[in-house]
C-alpha cells in the first residue's frame, strides 16, 4: 500500500503557465492627459473584445493572457493590430514590453 501511495505522491502536476503582458510607453510631448485617459479607455474597450485576453490594466498597459501560444494569436489579431496603429503608435515614441510566465494561481500584484 505504501507503494502505491508513493507512486500517487510523485505524480507531477502538469499545469500551463499563464503570461502578464506589460508594456511601458513613452508617449509624444503634445499628448495631453486627457488623451491619456482617452487611449486607456479605447484599450480596454477594444482589447477586451480579443478573446485570447484573460485581464487587461490601464495606467501601464498589462494583459493576461493563457499561455504564450495565446498572447502570439492576440498579437495578430485584426483589433490588435488597428489599436497599435490608430492609438499606440500615433501617441508614442517608443515602448518597452515586459512578458512573464507564471503559476496561473498566483496573484499578478504579489508575484
Amino acid at each position: 500500500m505504501d507503494s502505491d501511495l508513493r507512486g500517487t505522491l510523485e505524480t507531477p502536476i502538469n499545469f500551463t503557465l499563464m503570461v502578464h503582458h506589460v508594456v511601458l510607453y513613452k508617449l509624444k510631448p503634445e499628448v495631453t492627459p486627457a488623451r491619456v485617459e482617452a487611449m486607456m479607455m479605447n484599450a480596454r474597450m477594444q482589447l477586451l473584445k480579443i478573446q485570447e485576453v484573460l485581464s487587461i490594466k490601464c495606467g501601464k498597459i498589462a494583459i493576461d493572457f493563457e499561455s504564450m501560444d495565446k498572447y502570439a494569436i492576440f498579437r495578430e489579431d485584426p483589433i490588435f493590430v488597428k489599436f497599435t496603429e490608430e492609438i499606440i503608435k500615433p501617441n508614442t515614441e517608443d515602448s518597452l514590453a515586459l512578458d512573464f510566465e507564471m503559476d496561473p494561481g498566483k496573484d499578478v500584484q504579489f508575484s
